[in-house]
């Protein structure tokens, strides 16, 4: 029996060894690049990883923890800094599969592989010896001759670990390490209810009568869905290509009624996707870590350490633009309202659903211009080649396809990037079309950071996500404006990624303050509403014609249309979001009635009973804007103020270009980012560029 035993113990031992070499995160990926070997790893690979990577990242910190050498920057900062090699590789794959291509599988690995992260962190962060080493560095800086990114590494690895609770108690630390697993656990739910409930809704239509006023590429599209899911008829869903056209074009009201109440429901119906309890939670727990470190609310807590500061600043700003743009939007609406009335002969109250419809109608009318008529023009490979035709002329980048690449599915390309000598710069990835097991909206996300050891560069690999109109059995994938100026948007995270120069990845890239990375991306959209790049990017699909000079005019014309609506509907993101990290108390109330109060000054339309927005907000409850939703309209004051420089020299003026590059994508987090904007711009954003932009009298508005 003991020879069994002992025969049994050698052949689990084997099996175990054969596992581990076969798995493609341990050792060095021999792939072009070192591109993550996506065609080599499997589900069963990612645990045996994340187990292995742990333990490695705590090796490493035990070690410069435990140091019996004096502290020194190389020793202690630096050595951190690099520390946990294999847990990067493993998380950034891992992570960015579970956003573009997961199943239930990965989500559950997820949930058991999150706590173990979330301790791993706080056995850094809460780790008394090692900060002791990190306090004392920190202490003699002003001795140490360092320069700009060694003096910046420093007090960013300094004040991290104090706001994550290393000068805290014993006791606290402990609460600190509860909070964050906990926090962790509820924000992986929350993001997994909403997935699995948009999934789960269909639209399956059998009489064409109930098609009235959809384009005949939607139809198609829908014809399409419902093959590839055996059904007859057309399938809609909540994805934005099947969402968005029908509650913008279909005639009949209850089916928009219908989708408008499915997408508004998400997480919201009391059963098992529920995320009422979680929200409650998240933000509770997310106040009890503020409260932990001395903070009055979680706004005040993450607000230090971003370019508004507080939350007085960027309510400022919210209110400064509600009162700038609400008369707009008033109007907007009322015309909006008043074409309704006169279309349907009848009085009328516009409902959300109702929205999208008569103001498309009213557009058309106002512009004779709808998406339709400009998207047998924006062809997907032709619009990539556009836009990555901007980024050469403007920083003199080139792409080249390369198919050696390893990548995660098949609609998926990987592209070898250059700069203007021929040197090697970058990997980009772009994910386009939307499908089962990918979530909705679009993203940029970084596979592997720079960062330069020695002489070594070592480059980025990064990744753009959309979830674009797919072809059909009969036509390309042909984009409608509104999916062009997001790729240009997610295009722009990239080019911060891509352009990263700077010693440290976690200085490097797109590693800098939340209402700061995204400059870099809105300041792309303003090309598309320009005619010298419209004519180079617009092309039609069939004839091969250049868009008409008349379309571009109607497509600049109607930039603006309806701006005071949309500048709203930003704006009570940015509200609910502030509301919910303001408490200074644990909340115990109704969620529906909390975000009907919270952004209720920024509402136009009509409230819906038994609707909810908090409980498919991503952004706030389950990604990294969280008390930073507000970010975008500050970095639109940034953009516009921004591009206004580009206006001023010519659009593709390489010298402007040159400044921005330098200034902006390229210094990563390394400068405090208004140094950086000043430093580009020669002065300090104001709103006014935004307003004159938006069609608004400057003036009118203050």
């Amino acid at each position: 029996m003991k020879k069994i035993i002992i025969n049994l113990a050698f052949l689990l031992t084997i099996t175990s060894m054969t596992q581990a070499a076969n798995n493609p995160f341990f050792g060095k990926y021999r792939t072009p690049h070192a591109a993550i070997p996506f065609d080599k790893i499997k589900n069963a690979h990612f645990e045996p990883a994340f187990d292995k990577a742990i333990e490695e990242l705590k090796e490493d910190v035990d070690k410069i923890a435990n140091s019996s050498k004096p502290a020194t920057f190389e020793n202690t900062i630096v050595a951190l800094e690099q520390s946990g090699e294999l847990l990067n590789k493993v998380s950034s794959a891992f992570f960015n599969l579970l956003g573009a291509e997961s199943d239930d599988e990965m989500m559950e690995i997820s949930q058991r592989v999150s706590p173990k992260l979330s301790e791993s962190s706080s056995y850094i962060n809460l780790n008394e010896a090692l900060f002791k080493r990190i306090k004392a560095v920190y202490e003699m800086r002003a001795t140490l001759d360092l320069n700009q990114e060694d003096a910046k590494l420093l007090e960013e690895t300094f004040q991290s670990f104090a706001t994550r609770g290393a000068n805290l108690s014993p006791e606290d630390k402990e609460k600190y390490r509860t909070l964050s697993a906990e926090l962790s656990r509820l924000t992986l739910v929350f993001d997994q209810n909403v997935l699995k409930d948009e999934n789960s809704y269909e639209l399956l239509i059998t009489n064409e009568a109930d098609l009235a006023g959809l384009p005949e590429s939607v139809r198609e599209a829908a014809s399409l869905k419902a093959k590839n899911k055996e059904k007859s008829g057309w399938m809609f869903d909540l994805s934005y290509p099947s969402y968005v056209p029908f509650v913008t074009y279909a005639e009949n009201r209850s089916l928009r009624e219908e989708l408008y109440r499915a997408k508004m429901g998400i997480g919201s119906k009391g059963d098992q996707y529920d995320n009422k309890e979680n929200i409650k939670n998240i933000v509770n727990t997310r106040l009890a870590i503020a409260q932990l470190m001395g903070h009055k609310s979680y706004a005040d807590y993450t607000l230090s350490r971003k370019m508004a500061k507080n939350p007085a600043n960027v309510y400022k700003l919210l209110n400064q633009l509600l009162d700038a743009f609400r008369p707009v939007a008033v109007n907007e609406y009322n015309k909006v309202e008043g074409y309704a009335m006169g279309m349907e002969q009848k009085n009328l109250t516009l409902m959300p659903w109702d929205w999208g419809y008569y103001a498309e109608k009213l557009k058309d009318a106002t512009f004779d211009l709808n998406d339709e008529m400009s998207r047998p023009y924006f062809e997907l490979s032709n619009v990539k080649k556009g836009v990555f035709g901007l980024a050469t002329q403007l920083y003199g980048i080139t792409f080249k396809k390369n198919n050696n690449i390893p990548v995660y599915h098949a609609d998926v390309d990987a592209y070898e990037v250059f700069d203007e000598a021929g040197n090697f710069l970058s990997i980009l990835y772009t994910d386009f079309h939307p499908r089962e097991g990918k979530q909705s909206g679009a993203w940029m996300n970084s596979m592997k950071g720079q960062f330069k050891e020695g002489k070594e560069d070592s480059r980025p690999h990064i990744v753009i996500v959309m979830n674009f109109t797919p072809p059909t059995e009969s036509k390309p994938s042909l984009l409608s404006f509104d999916e062009v100026e997001t790729f240009l948007h997610e295009f722009g995270h990239a080019l911060h990624g891509m352009l990263a120069d700077g010693t440290y990845e976690s200085l490097s890239g797109t590693s800098v303050y939340r209402d700061f990375v995204e400059l870099p991306s809105q300041i792309m959209e303003n090309w598309l509403t320009e005619k010298e790049f419209l004519d180079q990017i617009a092309v039609h699909y069939e004839t091969g014609e250049k868009i008409p000079a008349e379309l571009v005019k109607k497509l600049v014309d109607a930039a603006n249309y309806n701006t005071g609506y949309t500048c709203l509907r930003q704006l009570s993101f940015g509200l609910l979001d502030m509301g919910w990290h303001t408490i200074e108390a644990p909340f115990t109330g109704d969620v529906v009635a909390f975000e009907k109060r919270a952004w209720n000054k920024a509402q136009l339309l009509t409230d819906v009973p038994n609707t909810l927005m908090s409980s498919s907000f991503g952004h706030i409850f389950a990604g990294g804007y969280a008390a930073g939703y507000y970010g975008y309209k500050w970095a639109e004051v940034l953009d516009a103020d921004a591009f206004a420089a580009f206006k001023e020299a010519g659009i593709f003026n390489k010298e402007v270009a040159k400044s921005f590059r330098d200034n902006v994508l390229s210094r990563g987090g390394v400068e405090d980012p208004m140094e950086l904007y000043i430093r580009f711009r020669g002065q300090e954003p104001s709103i006014d560029a935004l307003l004159k932009r938006s069609g608004l009298s400057v003036e009118a508005a203050k």
